[in-house]
């Protein structure tokens, strides 16, 4: 990994561009880390966590609200429903649609995955007390609302 050493250019520690991208590639070794002894990914976790907190929603809904390609969003409920932690079942509005619905044994494995990625978001920020963690978020989170505007 190309971290900048100790002693490396001030140019290149005075790049947010490059230190963003620096932090990306230890939050993703930190994630998949966390989340490989579970067999989930990224992606089943953002599924899982999104029909969690709004209840049963369609395939499609969930794919928007997360983000994930309409490709991906399928093999994703494929591999949870495979594993039970999903139940998909047609839409009685709209029998073109799934509607994904929680089960007990999802819930379990969210809280799970929720345990091994706070460990994660540990490993990132070691040292960080709950106040800077929380600036750190919100400083992340301004930079992605700006940039949705566009």
């Amino acid at each position: 990994m190309d971290i900048a050493p100790a002693g490396a250019s001030g140019r290149l520690r005075a790049l947010p561009t490059r230190l963003v991208g620096q932090v990306a590639i230890l939050a993703s070794r930190a994630t998949e880390r966390a989340l490989e002894p579970t067999g989930s990914r990224r992606y089943h976790y953002a599924l899982l966590a999104t029909v969690d907190e709004t209840g049963p929603l369609s395939q499609a809904e969930v794919g928007r609200r997360t983000g994930i390609d309409r490709s991906d969003i399928v093999a994703a409920v494929n591999a949870l429903s495979d594993r039970g932690y999903l139940t998909r079942t047609p839409d009685p509005a709209d029998r073109r649609r799934n509607t994904l619905t929680l089960t007990a044994a999802g819930r379990a494995h969210l809280h799970d995955l929720d345990t091994r990625l706070e460990a994660a978001q540990t490993e990132l920020l070691p040292g960080f007390t709950a106040a800077e963690r929380a600036n750190f978020v919100l400083t992340l989170t301004r930079i992605l609302e700006l940039h949705a505007r566009n």
